[in-house]
């Protein structure tokens, strides 16, 4: 019978299940032991692993990212998790320099198999240095891969496949989706990487809706429908590597694509992906691309900034509305919001 979990009890569960069944798996960073255990993620792992395997960290991200290094060199598969990528800036000489580099530097000699938890994007009034998404610095380094995962399923599974992946891996969550909920398996099982998931199915348009934007996209295809337009939604869940396939077969059977990513458009995510879209089909087709993204200013901290700041699912379905319409007036859904799928609590 299926079981309904939380997207934070789908990584919790994860955790719990890796580290039973591998004594080589270890984690730590700031706040794993809280009380508040980083949205209930870690919650109970102390008390049943010790604090041998469950670690609060100092403040130094730098330093601590060192140690993950040196423990999966030394054999350990350390999970280190980050409340903040922001602050993952402060260890990109470590992640960058070393990490990625280090079976490359060494023909392959060794591996370093380490995971990088990490969470990104809006809370209320988080502001400028707490609500970046921060993702596709790391899909530009040979070396790293970099998960994404939206629904708890996909959190379990990408959770596992990366702590037994002998490479190091940066495993991206939203802060927003914690708390939706979707079933899950009690047993273990692997996401693989490299593999997008079409989420619905459409003819009319391609939304590809990255980490919390493809519960966004959801939204903006359901009003999108009540207008008679036929959504096609897919979650890439993997951002490095990419699966390009799926998503330029869906481009080529709508002819409208709209990349929603829960970053800036410049350089980021949605770049890529159109940017590959628009290879693939050189000469062969004509699709019409279109991204969306955060807006070209420093993340804002006061609400009616932030309902500007960030795409939703009212803005997401006018975007695609107007690629697959040829109206000259926009057109923004109205009536009731979609029902909310998650709730975010707090900062904390």
């Amino acid at each position: 019978m299926d079981r309904v979990l939380t997207y934070a009890e789908a990584i919790r569960e994860a955790t719990e299940q890796e580290m039973a069944r591998d004594p080589a798996v270890m984690i730590f960073g700031i706040g794993v032991d809280d009380h508040q255990a980083i949205y209930r993620t870690t919650a109970g792992l102390a008390e049943k692993f010790g604090r041998e395997r469950v670690l609060e960290t100092p403040i130094s991200e730098d330093a601590m990212t060192g140690v993950a290094i040196g423990a999966a060199l030394a054999g350990l598969r350390p999970i280190h998790v980050h409340m903040r990528m922001d602050f993952v800036l402060l260890a990109m000489n470590q992640l960058i320099n070393v990490a990625a580099k280090t079976a490359y530097m060494f023909g392959g000699a060794v591996s370093l198999p380490m995971v990088v938890r990490s969470i990104i994007g809006r809370g209320w009034g988080q502001g400028a240095h707490h609500s970046q998404g921060l993702h596709s610095f790391f899909m530009h380094v040979p070396g790293l891969k970099v998960v994404a995962p939206s629904t708890p399923y996909d959190a379990k599974g990408c959770l596992t496949e990366s702590i037994r992946d002998n490479n190091p891996v940066m495993f991206i969550e939203h802060r927003m989706i914690h708390l939706q909920k979707g079933h899950v398996p009690e047993s273990q099982y692997t996401v693989p990487f490299g593999q997008a998931r079409v989420v619905a199915e459409g003819t009319d348009v391609t939304l590809v809706g990255i980490s919390y934007m493809l519960v966004e996209c959801m939204r903006a295809a359901s009003y999108l429908r009540e207008v008679g337009i036929s959504a096609e939604v897919i979650d890439p869940v993997s951002l490095s590597p990419l699966d390009m396939d799926t998503i330029v077969a869906s481009a080529r059977k709508t002819g409208h694509l709209l990349v929603v990513d829960s970053g800036w458009t410049s350089c980021g995510a949605s770049a890529e992906i159109l940017t590959r879209t628009m290879e693939s089909l050189q000469g062969n087709s004509n699709v019409s691309l279109r991204r969306m993204g955060f807006e070209a200013v420093t993340c804002p901290t006061t609400r009616n900034l932030e309902d500007k700041f960030y795409p939703n699912g009212r803005t997401i379905a006018s975007s695609a509305h107007s690629m697959v319409g040829n109206q000259t007036e926009a057109w923004i859904p109205t009536g009731e919001d979609a029902p909310e799928i998650i709730e975010f609590k707090g900062p904390f």
